[in-house]
Parts: C-alpha cells; sequence; structure tokens
C-alpha cells in the first residue's frame, strides 16, 4: 500500500521541458490546508478530478468534509468500487453515449472496468487503498429544498443557538446578520449594508431579541414580528418612525413569499444544520456530507450555501484553537458567491472564514472556472494555489497578479511561462509554505467519476452507501396543518424547488397537533378589521366531554392555541302591525379559515352554539396563536365578506306569521299553531253565536211567545180540568137528588137548576177539549219552530266550522335598514393543547354551554 506519511497524494511532478511525467510525487500537508487553497481550471482542464482526489486524501486520513455540490459532479464521491468489477460499473455509465458508440452496455462496463483497473495500478493505488477509503469515513448526499437524498430543514438555522448568548454575542451577531443577510437575499434584496439597510437592521434585531432570551425562530415567527415586532424603540427612534407598520407589512409581504411556495414543506423538513453531526460519526468516523443543489435556482442556492456557511462558522468558533486540519469545507464552483465587486449575501462570511477559519483548524478548498470573477481579498487570503489550462488571457493575468502578491518575490515571467503550457490533468501548484511553484499531473481518482449526476440518481448513490439521516433534536418538526401563507400575505411564491394544502365549520371534535403548535405572537390583523377572542367557557373537563372522549388520568394541559376565525353575527328586527308581528332573529356564522374568495355558503356555516355576547377583549396569557388564513388578513375581502353576510341574511331570513283573513286573527312567531288554534275557535264561536243570535232571533221570540201560551194552556187546561172534575162530582149529585125528587123521596129541586149545572159540567168539558187541543197545536208549531231553529244552527256552525280552518302562513321579509350587524371580524377560538402519552391533542375551549 502507497506510503504517503500523513500526506495528501495530488499526483507527481511534471517535467514541462520535456513534456514528461517524473517519478517523484507530489504529497501535500494537510495542515497547509488551514491558510485554504483555490483550484482553477477550464473545463476539461482535469479540476473537478482534482479535487474528488483531495477529498479521497481528506478521508484517509481521516478528516471530515462539508462538501457543496452546484452541479452534481461531487457525488461521485459515493462511487466506490474496490472489487472494479464490470457490474460494479454498468449501472452508473450513460447509457446514451454507450449507445451512441454502438456498444452493448456490458462490454462498456468491462471496458471501463478494466481502463480503472490499469489507471489506478499505473498510480500505485492497490485494492487495500481502494478498500481503505471505502470504510474511511461515512459518505451522504443531502438535497435541501427536495426529497431526492436526505433532506435539509433551513428552519433550525433559524432556532436559538445552543451556545449561551452571554459570552458569545460577537459570534451570534454575525450568524445573525449572515442569516438574515441570506433571507434578504433570497426575496430579491442583494447588496445589502447591514449598517444601512433598515430591512437589516429589523430582523436582526428581531433574531437578537429572540436569541439573547434563548427562544427559537421559525420563518413563521419572523414574519408575524416583522408585522409586530417585540419592541418599540430602534436605536434611538420609535419603532414606527424608524419603520412604519406599512413598510413592514411591505417586507412581511416579501418574506411571505418563501412560506407561500408551493415547494417550501420540503424546507421545512430534514436534518437540521448541525455541523457536529455532519464532520463527525457516533463512531468517530469522519463524515464527507455533500450538499447537493443543482435543482435549486440562483437564489435558493445564495439563501442555503449562506446558511450553511453560517452554521459552519458558528460551530468553528466555540471549537478550540487548531494548528492542524480540522475538517475541510469544500466549494465546486464559487462563482457568484465571492465576486470582485458586488455583494451577496455569502462573499461577507466567506471572506470572514478566509480570514479567521485558520485559527481553528478549519480549511477552505475552493474551486472555480473563472478566476476573474473571485474577489482579489478573498484570493490574497488563499495559500495554496492550483491552477491548470485557463481559458482566457484575463484570467491567467488576474491570477497572475493574485500569485505575485500572495507570493512576494516570485517571477511573474516564470509563472507565466508554466501556466500558459499546461495540458489536460496538469497543473501549477503554488504553496506558500514551499519554496517556489512546481507542476504535476494528477493521480488517477479512487472513485469512479461518472459525471454529474441528476437529482433522480440521488436516492440509489445514498442507497448504494447506506446513508440515512442522522437521528438529532433538531429534525425538524412541521404542524398537522402547515400553512401555505402568513396571514394571507399574498404576493407571488419563489420557486422553492419542486412541490407537493380548506375552509369547515367550527368543530368541537378533538384533533392531533404538533407539539406547542402556532407562534407566541399573535398575527397582525388589519386595523379595519375588528377582532375578538372567544371566552374559554369550558374547563378540561367539559372540554374532553364535549370532544365525546374520556378524560385520561395522564392528560396534562401544556398550553392554549387560539384558532382563527370568521365570526359574523346578526339581529334581524320584524314589525308589521297588521299581522300582530314584533320580532326579533339572530342570525350567526363561524368559519375557519375561510377561502379566498369573494363570498361563502354561508349555510354551511350556521352557528348556534355559544352566545357571541360575551367576547374577550384580550386573550389568554401565554397562549400562541395559529396563522391567519388569507382571507381575513385582507381588510377589503372582509368588507366584501360583511356585505355578502348581510345580504345573505336579508335574503334568507324570514318569518312566518299565521293569518285568518274571514276571522281577522293574527299570529306572530311567537305563538304557537295551538294558541293560535285556540284563538281562532273563540273567534269563530263569537261569530257563530253572532250569526245564529241575528238569523234565529225571530224564532226565538215565536217561540218563547209560544212557550208562554203553551205555559199559560197548559195552566188552564189544568184549571179546566180541575173545573170539569168538579162539575162531574155535582153532576153525578144532582141526578141522585134529582131521582129522588121525582119518586118523592127528597127536598124537590128544580129541573132547570138541575140542567143548568149539567150544561156547566158540558161547559167545562168543552173548555178542557180546547185547551188539549190549544196545546197540541202549540207544541206542534213550537216542533217546527225548533226545528227551523236547529236548521238554521246547524248550518251556521258548518259555516262557521269552515272558516275556523281557514288559515293561512304569510312569510314576511325584513327590511335591509332593519337588519344590524352586531359583530363581525376575525374571532379567536381557543383550544386547550393536552399532552397525553406524550402525544399533544387540541380540544375546544369555547362552546356551547
Amino acid at each position: 500500500m502507497l506510503d504517503t506519511q500523513g500526506n495528501f497524494f495530488l499526483g507527481r511532478l511534471f517535467d514541462v521541458a520535456k513534456n514528461k511525467l517524473a517519478d517523484k510525487a507530489l504529497l501535500y500537508d494537510p495542515a497547509d490546508l488551514t491558510t485554504h487553497a483555490l483550484v482553477t481550471g477550464m473545463t476539461g482542464s482535469g479540476k473537478t478530478g482534482l479535487c474528488v482526489s483531495m477529498l479521497e486524501e481528506a478521508a484517509l486520513q481521516n478528516i471530515p468534509a462539508i462538501i457543496i455540490d452546484p452541479k452534481g459532479d461531487l457525488t461521485n464521491l459515493l462511487l466506490h468500487f474496490p472489487d472494479l468489477l464490470p457490474e460494479d460499473f454498468q449501472p452508473w455509465l450513460d447509457a446514451d453515449a454507450v449507445r451512441r458508440e454502438g456498444k452493448p452496455i456490458e462490454q462498456a462496463a468491462k471496458e471501463t472496468s478494466e481502463a480503472w483497473k490499469k489507471g489506478l495500478a499505473d498510480w500505485g493505488i492497490d485494492r487495500e487503498r481502494l478498500n481503505a477509503l471505502k470504510n474511511a469515513a461515512e459518505f451522504a448526499i443531502y438535497t435541501p429544498g427536495s426529497d431526492a437524498g436526505i433532506p435539509v430543514s433551513v428552519l433550525s438555522s433559524l432556532a436559538a443557538p445552543s451556545i449561551p448568548w452571554e459570552g458569545n454575542r460577537e459570534i451570534l451577531r454575525e450568524k445573525i446578520s449572515s442569516t438574515v443577510t441570506a433571507i434578504l437575499g433570497l426575496v430579491g434584496m442583494d447588496n445589502i449594508d447591514p449598517l444601512r439597510s433598515r430591512e437589516h437592521i429589523l430582523l436582526a434585531n428581531i433574531f437578537e431579541s429572540a436569541w439573547s432570551q434563548g427562544k427559537d425562530l421559525d420563518l413563521t415567527e419572523l414574519i408575524l414580528q416583522t408585522q409586530k415586532p417585540q419592541f418599540d424603540k430602534l436605536g434611538a427612534f420609535p419603532l414606527e418612525s424608524f419603520f412604519p407598520s406599512k413598510d413592514r407589512m411591505d417586507l412581511a409581504i416579501l418574506l411571505n413569499n418563501i412560506l407561500a411556495a408551493p415547494g417550501f414543506e420540503t424546507w421545512r423538513e430534514g436534518q437540521g444544520l448541525d455541523i457536529k453531526e455532519m464532520l463527525w460519526a457516533e463512531d468517530g468516523r469522519p463524515r464527507h456530507s455533500i450538499f447537493y443543489i443543482a435543482h435549486l435556482s440562483d437564489s435558493e442556492r445564495m439563501f442555503f450555501v449562506t446558511l450553511l456557511l453560517s452554521a459552519v462558522e458558528t460551530w468553528m468558533r466555540t471549537q478550540a484553537g487548531s494548528s492542524t486540519l480540522r475538517a475541510l469545507v469544500y466549494m465546486d464552483e464559487i462563482f457568484g458567491y465571492m465576486p470582485p465587486t458586488a455583494n451577496p449575501p455569502s462573499k461577507t462570511i466567506m471572506l470572514r472564514m478566509l480570514k479567521q477559519a485558520r485559527a481553528f483548524g478549519v480549511g477552505m478548498l475552493l474551486a472555480t472556472q473563472n478566476p476573474v470573477d473571485v474577489d482579489y481579498k478573498g484570493m490574497s487570503n488563499t495559500g495554496t494555489w492550483i491552477i491548470g489550462k485557463l481559458q482566457t488571457e484575463q484570467d491567467k493575468q488576474r491570477l497572475l497578479d493574485g500569485l505575485e502578491s500572495a507570493a512576494g518575490a516570485s517571477n511573474r515571467a516564470k509563472l507565466d511561462r508554466l501556466i500558459s503550457g499546461l495540458g489536460k490533468r496538469v497543473f501549477v501548484f503554488h504553496n506558500v509554505h514551499e519554496k517556489e511553484p512546481v507542476v504535476f499531473q494528477t493521480r488517477f481518482a479512487m472513485n469512479y467519476l461518472a459525471g454529474p449526476m441528476t437529482r433522480a440518481q440521488i436516492p440509489a448513490l445514498n442507497q448504494l452507501v447506506g446513508a440515512q439521516a442522522v437521528i438529532s433534536k433538531q429534525l425538524s418538526v412541521t404542524s398537522a396543518r402547515p400553512p401555505a401563507s402568513v396571514a394571507g400575505l399574498g404576493a407571488a411564491p419563489v420557486s422553492m424547488a419542486d412541490s407537493a394544502p380548506v375552509a369547515r365549520p367550527a368543530s368541537s371534535a378533538a384533533r392531533t397537533s404538533a407539539p406547542m403548535g402556532g407562534s407566541v405572537t399573535r398575527p397582525s390583523v388589519p386595523g379595519a378589521v375588528a377582532e375578538y377572542f372567544l371566552p374559554m367557557n369550558f374547563g378540561i373537563t367539559e372540554a374532553f366531554r364535549a370532544a365525546g372522549k374520556t378524560m385520561p388520568s395522564d392528560a396534562r394541559q401544556s398550553g392554549i392555541l387560539y384558532r382563527p376565525a370568521l365570526a359574523a353575527s346578526a339581529q334581524v328586527r320584524f314589525l308589521d302591525r297588521k299581522y300582530g308581528v314584533d320580532a326579533e332573529v339572530v342570525r350567526a356564522a363561524l368559519v375557519e379559515n375561510p377561502e379566498r374568495r369573494g363570498a361563502l355558503r354561508w349555510e354551511d356555516y350556521i352557528y348556534s352554539g355559544a352566545s357571541f355576547d360575551k367576547v374577550d377583549s384580550t386573550p389568554a396569557p401565554g397562549a400562541r396563536f395559529e396563522l391567519l388564513a388569507a382571507t381575513l388578513a385582507d381588510a377589503k375581502l372582509v368588507t366584501a365578506l360583511q356585505k355578502d353576510f348581510v345580504d345573505w341574511v336579508y335574503r334568507t331570513t324570514t318569518v312566518k306569521a299565521r293569518a285568518n283573513e274571514t276571522l281577522k286573527v293574527f299570529g306572530g312567531p311567537d305563538v304557537s299553531q295551538a294558541d293560535f288554534m285556540k284563538a281562532c275557535a273563540e273567534a269563530a264561536s263569537a261569530g257563530r253565536d253572532a250569526e245564529i243570535n241575528k238569523q234565529a232571533g225571530k224564532l226565538d221570540r215565536q217561540i218563547a211567545s209560544l212557550q208562554d201560551k203553551l205555559a199559560r194552556e197548559e195552566r188552564e187546561l189544568r184549571s179546566d180540568e180541575a173545573d170539569l172534575q168538579n162539575r162531574k162530582i155535582e153532576s153525578g149529585a144532582n141526578l141522585v137528588e134529582l131521582g129522588a125528587s121525582l119518586f118523592g123521596l127528597g127536598r124537590k129541586k128544580s129541573i132547570t137548576t138541575q140542567f143548568s149545572k149539567h150544561r156547566l159540567s158540558e161547559n167545562a168539558k168543552a173548555d178542557v177539549t180546547e185547551s188539549i187541543q190549544a196545546i197540541d197545536q202549540f207544541k206542534e208549531q213550537l216542533t217546527d219552530l225548533t226545528a227551523e231553529r236547529a236548521r238554521i244552527a246547524e248550518d251556521v256552525n258548518s259555516r262557521w266550522g269552515d272558516v275556523v280552518n281557514r288559515i293561512n302562513e304569510v312569510t314576511l321579509n325584513p327590511k335591509k335598514t332593519d337588519i344590524y350587524v352586531n359583530l363581525f371580524g376575525v374571532a379567536w377560538t381557543p383550544h386547550y393543547l393536552v399532552e397525553i402519552g406524550g402525544q399533544t391533542i387540541e380540544l375546544p375551549a369555547f362552546g356551547a354551554e
């Protein structure tokens, strides 16, 4: 096995005069990399192969590396094939290129295997060294903004660092400055001056206010605090004078573009930027963490690179000093990240690390095709220059200027000749720790250089080496209902890679939530929109009961979360004297996160729970807040919705009145059907009686007269019958006396007298007969009259009975002037956050009592 004596084996010296490879190996002391290195060369110069070889050597020397790969070439670092078998190479060959050559893929794989065997053998690299490389480090590909590789959570960069604020203010303020610059760069605010940009000053103060108290931030919280900072002064000026709320809203809208981007979820999830964990495995082996960013837009690349370098710098500044190479940071193409004139977010931190990283044993290895586009101050802080074939004379002269300044007495003319005569894989090697520059040819790479990999190939690459995310406390946790945007800040989204979120009525059901969701900062509600806090009228036990759950013994309240909703309540007055209506109707609706459109189906959100009359003016202490839906943060849209609500109330709110026009009986909505029927029956009864009295009055008088006559006649009949009875008795006695006188048996009576009494008896009998006849006649007449009256009564009863059932329902519509809006605006609905067995659930704290 090749003995490098702890140095990097980069190749062999090259005799330019003879155009021949020398026998002497070029060994590079890794400690020299603490003064950093710049590799430059045009496409095809062999620059990528050289950098791969340097990273291979770093792995063999147990040096961890953070590798930034803008083009996809550095993914080749995972292609370790110690056995050099054709079947190892075959899956990674360019099938299209092989087909154009007219070869079977198997043949191409065999030829590649043989070429690699020969190339490695020519450089004295055996299988033992290949195996040593494979086992030297853990390799993994990370893909920020994508889940093709191991995703990376950028939000972890906004969390408060683990190091204390006191004693580390300078370090943390530098990290804050870099982070804020990266965020502003992502929304298009490039080349800003942290001391002159009020946007930078505001955001930096928000970070400092949170981090100095050990509080985490995320992008949502940052946007909310941009609208409503936790301080009221910046420097000597009041906040509103320095940065008015209207202008802060404009900045919040810009920041919200990030959160509103369709693919932002992939930036929220994944491994946090814990540099220590990305540099060393648990078993002590170094890690080579490759950050593949070829799929990102330019602004997204700048954003991520700045955050990554900031995380490296913060970790670095907490380490003890070292004169040996502790870790390596490599970037494959720095074009645009450290330009000579512009001031992108990455530039300041890269220049700072080139100045300061040496003291901490961190080396920067940078590569570029265009040295003319690299800041001169950065080049002057680089101790090792490795220069390949250049594309333009301007590039060469720029490098010579830098080398002359860095090397002091170096011979410019000699360097010019050396650079001008370079071929493929031949480089000028200038190290300030050596006496003079040398020319060398790079060794054969131990990894298979398959060329740039696409995002679709990355899962297979990670699988090839068994790469997986590091389990860390900084793994990001997304909320159960990730928002599409904050507070309705509806500007056009930036293109956050590829992507992959509902209005509903308020519900009392429990739901599972991420631990301590929401924000401690209440989202700003537009000034023209009313804001309410619904009361917490449920205790924990009642909340469980309302959700249809039994409260476990280990349930513990961990917080209160307010969710925004649109609350609407209107009172409608109905007044109609004709129908006797004087009533009030209340219509209410509660809409959680209404959709962003001009109208709602209010009938889907009708609210009939606890009254909105008792709302609180302030939230519960220590509560957290979910984000506003876009609709609720748009004052014009809320105003339009209020008009739509009033129109809906006007169109759909009615009361029913009952009317019996014949009886002139009316009843409003407060009169029950039974009571209305009773009133109709009473009115009909009175009307019936009046009509019967009117139509049967004469008959009643006739009947009464006949009844009087019948009564008199019956009295006369009784008198006549008594008289007749007496006459009969007298007549019988007279006949006896008359017979006795005829036979001389008694006192003689006058015959005339006897016959006179007889006549009287007959008259009495006639009177009785006459009375009976009169009574019969009266009864017959009375029967006829009674029958006639009964007929009249039956006819009247029938008619009035029908009238009772002539009931109509009359729909009364309100006047728009009689609709009064009691409440309309953002209603914060309280929920208990309850921990049960390590899981957090939400329970409604407001509902029907």
